[in-house]
């Protein structure tokens, strides 16, 4: 649970909490993933030279290790640097941004977010069901198992597999929409007794907001998958269409007897412009869908539990 203290700034943290809640006010304004990622770190580290060295107090510990993990700000100052560096090595090749709206409208298919984020609508329907699958079946067998004494290690791992679950669709948004996720979970505290862990995870926001995201991914998948398919053949019908026709006016393509093409030659340059403008504004809600998609993954998966645990 979050501490806030209101020490001496320049006194060095003389406690485990302490030191994360300077850390956390060093590292106010940045990205919430980078923020939940260093205060993992950062008391993970800890955590374990308190174990290596049982004879000495929290102080102690952590003036000894001041000089090689570094003061809250330093290691906030690191984290922020490291960030920039990261985030540009993996941002692709910048190209000129078309100054036309023409160019604007057809230049979304050289950005390869863009098909990123198509892809990211297709596989978001075989997600979907499986966190619908382990949520509804995890929280109803954790329910039914409650009155025996298995239930409570069985409630402990379907948590836990919840937020490993939860590291997994970050890596999926952040690769495919290019939103900034959580690399490492909220730190759970391997000293709380069972009943506290249990406790801990119940009172965590971004449990119940976990679960809720993945219970709404199968209606989303749906919607996602069912636009980006139908939305795509149409698109690519319409433009092969005209393809087809003069394919079958010169004796190229035969059709059986039984299959007739309908329109007039005519026609067809509308239809296949049709298609065109289609194709490339699925492309645009692609692009579209992927930002919100990403806005609302950050928001139920990082903002909603941004109270630390430990």
């Amino acid at each position: 649970m979050n501490a806030h203290f209101h020490a001496d700034p320049l006194r060095p943290p003389a406690t485990i909490a302490e030191y994360l809640d300077r850390l956390r006010a060093a590292l106010a304004g940045a990205d919430p993933a980078l923020v939940q990622d260093a205060l993992y770190d950062a008391e993970d580290y800890l955590r374990s030279e308190m174990a290596a060295n049982p004879g000495r107090s929290e102080a102690e510990v952590i003036a000894a290790v001041a000089g090689s993990y570094g003061a809250p700000d330093e290691v906030a100052d690191i984290y922020r640097d490291t960030e920039v560096r990261v985030q540009t090595a993996l941002q692709p090749p910048k190209r000129r941004k078309p100054r036309t709206t023409l160019g604007q409208f057809f230049g979304v298919a050289l950005e390869p977010r863009t098909y990123a984020a198509l892809f990211y609508m297709l596989l978001s329907l075989a997600t979907g069901i499986f966190y619908f699958t382990w949520v509804v079946t995890g929280a109803s067998l954790s329910l039914g198992l409650s009155v025996l004494i298995i239930g409570v290690p069985f409630a402990i791992l379907f948590f836990g597999s919840v937020r490993v679950l939860s590291l997994v669709e970050g890596r999926l948004v952040e690769a495919m929409l290019g939103e900034r996720m959580p690399r490492r979970p909220l730190y759970a505290s391997t000293n709380a007794t069972l009943m506290g862990r249990i406790a801990e995870m119940f009172t965590d926001p971004r449990t119940w907001a976990t679960m809720l995201y993945m219970l709404l991914m199968l209606p989303l998948g749906i919607l996602y998958f069912t636009l980006a398919v139908t939305l795509l053949s149409v698109s690519l019908a319409f433009i092969f269409a005209p393809v087809v026709v003069l394919l079958e006016s010169v004796g190229l393509l035969v059709f059986s007897s039984d299959i007739e093409v309908v329109g007039q030659p005519y026609q067809m340059p509308f239809l296949f412009l049709g298609g065109v403008l289609l194709f490339f504004g699925t492309l645009h809600m692609a692009r579209g869908i992927g930002r919100l998609h990403a806005q609302l993954a950050k928001h139920m998966l990082v903002q909603a539990g941004s109270r630390h645990v430990g």
